[in-house]
């Protein structure tokens, strides 16, 4: 059963409104930890600056700013306070910080405890060791100092968790931060924070699939040519036989399992704020200052290390020279490493990996891309045509000049040949990215129902990720756009406080069904060259307007009520304009979003 920290609730907030103190080395860790294990290096004893050091902020301080929706000054004051390893404060600071990221309903009391008993038939912790899933790698639980009975609870979670979330098919990184939550808290807390971190949909934390897990360590090894190329030409140069990649697979784990723990608990109070590209900037530095140590210290040279880099990584990071306040003030310092920048990147090598996939898997892929498996179900399909006021054949509209295509579907009443509706639905649906094509459509937002606002557009729209947004013109135009990112991301501000001018990724794309039937994707997918900022202008909105794609004109353009728009050829998609007039009356708008997503 779960523990609880003792002592009254008003002593324990007095506690933990300023850090004071402390004479007793293991105050703030939890009971299932071996305190005698721990050990607090020097680095807090070197000579400090001169100057009055600023108090340390308080737990109750940072909950206040994060109810303020102040998320830039918390992001700060974790960079910046060095709370020692035992400080009581991450009892109640890390759940608050991976609660926030909760996107599901806040869990009933007891749920976890409900969720053991199924899981096991009984909360009593088992004395017998508990198969793990098989999402967890083996060769990577580590426990840090968990005491025998803490290992047994980490087992039992992700356990728990694997079972409520029976999405997970490779996480190696999930058991290592389940086994530093336990250091602070118990383990219905840690449950909870896993959740939230696991569930997250702004930020990523915790990779769940082999191809999460393989894009990260690739997406690493871009960002580190372009920003630590001096140390990845010296390690490619002293290894010409060894390939890259081999260094960076292991990425992760030159900070989980290298580094001390004392450094590690410090880039955790900004992990579970920031999500994984703290670690991104974390894994940069360490590989700046083995580059240095390799050419000043005898003991990295080039013959000892050239036969098997990656552990001589994490062999340097055990007796890394810089303190964890040095550490993160050397990775916060890294400049163009922005969250947008790391995200383009990230979707850039998914897309690449999947389209290797897919050319791989033969023809036996292709066809099965195109068979009904991957289609809207029947019922789905039904759907459609009940609700669609957009892209069918309306009454009236004889000629073929008129056939005006949404998703493929036709009224029953007006179809002249079922094999042009399944080409038309093919069509459309062999477009969309093949994770989508998994999930069933959902009209969101049509004006024939919903009226031409763009306000009632953001209330019905703006949450749903991704979203299929389809115009019908009065000439009987029919195009529109896959839109990857949330329409909310209008509202989303940088880092200096500011609302981004446009978001979303590279993949979004235009497509037009008549009069001519094509689809227009990002121009970055053919290649890693840099085209500039023009090309990655992909979504736009505000109160007045809806833009998709940008640079030298817009592919999509609305005015507010819907009414009127325009299209351009541009950069970000290099297409040209989607009706020949340029300029056109919406007939009809509907926004599709997909169930289960």
């Amino acid at each position: 059963m779960p523990y609880h920290r003792g002592g009254d609730a008003s002593s324990q907030a007095d506690k933990l409104s300023g850090i004071v103190e402390e004479s007793d080395l293991y105050e703030g860790f939890a009971p299932h930890v071996e305190t005698s294990e721990i050990k607090t290096l020097d680095f807090y004893n070197l000579p400090k600056q001169t100057g009055k050091e600023p108090a340390l902020r308080s737990y109750t301080e940072i909950q206040q700013l994060l109810q303020q929706g102040k998320k830039r000054d918390v992001k700060n004051i974790l960079r910046e306070n060095s709370w020692p390893i035992n400080s009581p404060i991450r009892a109640q600071l890390w759940p608050m910080l991976c609660g926030q990221h909760q996107t599901k309903q806040q869990m009933l009391d007891g749920f976890y405890w409900e969720m053991v008993h199924q899981v096991f038939g009984t909360t009593e912790l088992s004395e017998k060791p508990i198969m793990l899933p098989a999402f967890v790698d083996a060769t990577h639980c580590l426990p840090y100092h968990l005491t025998s009975t803490g290992r047994a609870v980490a087992d039992r979670i992700v356990n728990v968790l694997g079972y409520d979330c029976p999405d997970i098919t490779y996480s190696p990184v999930l058991y290592p931060i389940t086994s530093i939550l336990l250091h602070f808290m118990s383990e219905e807390e840690a449950y909870i924070c896993l959740a939230g971190l696991v569930g997250s949909k702004e930020k990523v934390f915790i990779n769940q699939t082999k191809l999460q897990h393989e894009v990260t360590w690739k997406t690493v090894m871009q960002i580190a040519k372009k920003h630590t190329k001096s140390a990845t030409s010296y390690f490619q140069r002293i290894c010409p036989g060894l390939k890259l990649e081999r260094i960076f697979m292991d990425w992760c784990w030159w900070i989980l399992a290298g580094l001390p723990f004392q450094h590690l608990v410090r880039i955790m109070d900004c992990y579970f704020h920031e999500g994984i590209k703290v670690l991104y900037r974390v894994a940069l530095v360490i590989l700046n200052l083995f580059h240095k140590e390799c050419q000043s210290n005898n003991e990295w040279s080039p013959d000892n290390i050239k036969n098997d880099i990656g552990n001589a990584l994490i062999k340097f990071c055990k007796k890394i020279p810089v303190s964890p306040a040095k550490l993160l003030h050397a990775a916060f310092s890294i400049r163009g490493l922005s969250t947008q920048y790391i995200s383009r990147i990230f979707i850039k090598t998914e897309m690449l990996l999947k389209s290797r996939s897919v050319l791989t898997s033969g023809s036996k892929q292709l066809i099965k891309s195109r068979s009904s498996d991957n289609l809207p179900t029947s019922q789905s399909q039904v759907n459609i045509q009940m609700m669609s006021h957009t892209l069918t054949i309306r009454e009236g509209e004889k000629s073929p000049g008129h056939r005006a295509i949404a998703m493929g579907v036709y009224p029953i009443h007006n179809l002249k040949s079922q094999a042009c509706k399944n080409e038309d639905l093919f069509t459309l649906w062999s477009w969309l990215p093949v994770r989508i094509t998994m999930y069933q459509p959902v009209l969101l937002y049509t004006t024939e129902e919903h009226g031409c606002s763009l306000t009632t557009f953001y209330v019905r729209v703006e949450q749903h990720e991704p979203t299929l947004l389809m115009i019908k013109t009065c000439n009987n135009e029919v195009f529109g756009a896959y839109c990857s990112s949330r329409w909310f991301e209008r509202n989303v501000k940088d880092d200096k406080g500011q609302r981004q001018a446009y978001f979303g990724t590279g993949e979004t794309f235009l497509f037009s069904l008549y009069p001519e039937r094509a689809k227009y994707p990002w121009v970055g997918i053919e290649g890693d060259k840099d085209l500039g900022h023009s090309s990655e202008l992909f979504m736009a909105a505000d109160s007045k307007m809806i833009t998709i794609g940008g640079g030298e004109g817009q592919a999509i353009w609305m005015d507010e009520n819907i009414r009127f728009g325009k299209t351009d050829s541009c950069k970000t998609f290099n297409n040209p304009p989607l009706c020949p007039s340029g300029d056109f009356e919406i007939r009809v708008l509907e926004v599709y979003g997909f169930v289960g997503i």
